[in-house]
């Protein structure tokens, strides 16, 4: 098992002895690539016509249905391009039985871990020692050891050895070199790479192949490949996690601003409340003196008509006729009390009424008054009489 050291970017190698010890190990947002061993798929090399690209994976497809023994709904299949030219394509077809498929990943099924990737661990090995070229790529599985021929980091022809002896590598090593003339692959093998657990055997390989053998080590990580032999049914529960996996993060995120929110009011209908309370101790404080205060601006309210030069009548008699607009315009009546001054008049026109009332209005010696005038009234001559009110502020 491989996975990633913590925070340093290397990575970190375990040997376990089944997949049911690694699951207890794996984090609930782990990535999971399961590479299948070389007896759980079927591996076939085509040579095929090179078509149009759209069409040339459904050909594929025909061709390796006619070659399995298997219904096509029984099984996952996959392929990767060993080599392309104008007029032919070589493949490398990769097969697994569902059922076999389903049996391999029960203990991470069960745990809820479904793989991103199912591909196949010789090709893993393959891409990563020998991505260009021939090669025999010897290595164990558990209780097995594999023989594997790869073309250009591709397998195209494997072999499972039940124990792996001198013995029975003297017998297999040439029938396999011998399968892979008849299928057209060189079998020279320019590279013989040797898995560093099989060390001990290395002499007999190189007798048996008369190549320099190639001691390489546990590749950590693999080279990403293409081949992908994870069921569509896997891919749909993946995608269905991955969206409630979202919506979850989405609903973590909607409850913590909630609850940020939440907290936010309540500190802030606190804070008012304390502020209500620290006010109305002011305002009980600063009563007496807002008492004094207004009692005091009450009674300068009060004497004001009489100490006030603004509210002398002669003073607000001299500010109405220096705003007469013209002499067509005259003042017939002036009355003033302490609550108002009321000022009649008559004009030669309406028009010259209302600019008088707004020349009272814009007077600033008399901004102490507010000053109202309704419509004046209209007298058989034409002439306006008009009544101009005018209040304190």
């Amino acid at each position: 098992m491989l996975r990633p050291a913590e925070g340093n970017g290397a990575w970190s190698v375990l040997t376990l002895q089944n997949l049911a010890e690694a699951v207890p190990l794996l984090k609930p947002n782990d990535e999971v690539v399961l590479g299948l061993p070389i007896t759980a798929v079927l591996a076939q090399r085509f040579r095929l016509p090179t078509v149009d690209p759209a069409e040339f994976a459904e050909m594929v497809r025909i061709q390796m249905e006619k070659a399995l023994p298997f219904s096509p709904d029984e099984v996952t299949t996959d392929f990767e391009l060993i080599e392309q030219n104008e007029s032919e394509s070589i493949i490398s077809a990769v097969a697994v039985r569902n059922e076999r498929l389903a049996e391999i990943a029960a203990p991470l099924l069960e745990r809820g871990h479904i793989p991103r990737q199912v591909t196949v661990y010789a090709a893993q090995r393959a891409s990563t020692h020998v991505p260009e070229g021939n090669a025999l790529l010897i290595y164990p599985e558990g209780e097995t050891l594999v023989s594997a021929v790869t073309e250009n980091g591709k397998v195209s022809l494997a072999r499972a050895l039940e124990n792996g002896s001198p013995e029975q590598l003297q017998t297999e090593l040439p029938q396999l070199a011998l399968s892979a003339e008849l299928q057209g692959i060189n079998a020279s093998f320019p590279s013989v790479l040797l898995d560093e657990s099989c060390y001990e055997l290395r002499d007999t390989v190189q007798g048996i192949l008369a190549r320099p053998t190639e001691i390489v080590g546990l590749e950590t990580p693999p080279a990403a490949i293409k081949l992908n032999l994870l069921p569509e049914t896997w891919r749909q529960r993946r995608a269905q996690l991955a969206r409630h996996g979202e919506w979850r993060k989405r609903l973590t995120w909607a409850g913590a601003v909630y609850a940020a929110l939440f907290a936010i009011c309540l500190f802030y209908l606190a804070y008012m409340r304390v502020a209500v309370v620290f006010l109305n101790r002011q305002i009980a404080r600063a009563a007496p003196q807002t008492a004094f205060v207004r009692a005091t601006e009450a009674k300068w309210k009060a004497l004001a008509p009489a100490i006030d030069s603004r509210y002398y009548p002669i003073e607000i008699l001299l500010q109405l006729f220096q705003s007469l607009p013209s002499p067509a315009v005259r003042v017939t009546t002036y009355n003033q009390s302490a609550r108002q001054i009321s000022v009649e008049g008559e004009a030669d026109s309406p028009a010259l009424a209302y600019e008088f009332a707004e020349k009272v209005k814009k007077n600033s010696a008399l901004q102490i008054f507010r000053f109202d005038m309704a419509a004046p009234r209209i007298l058989p001559n034409n002439h306006a009489q008009f009544r101009l009110e005018g209040r304190p502020r």
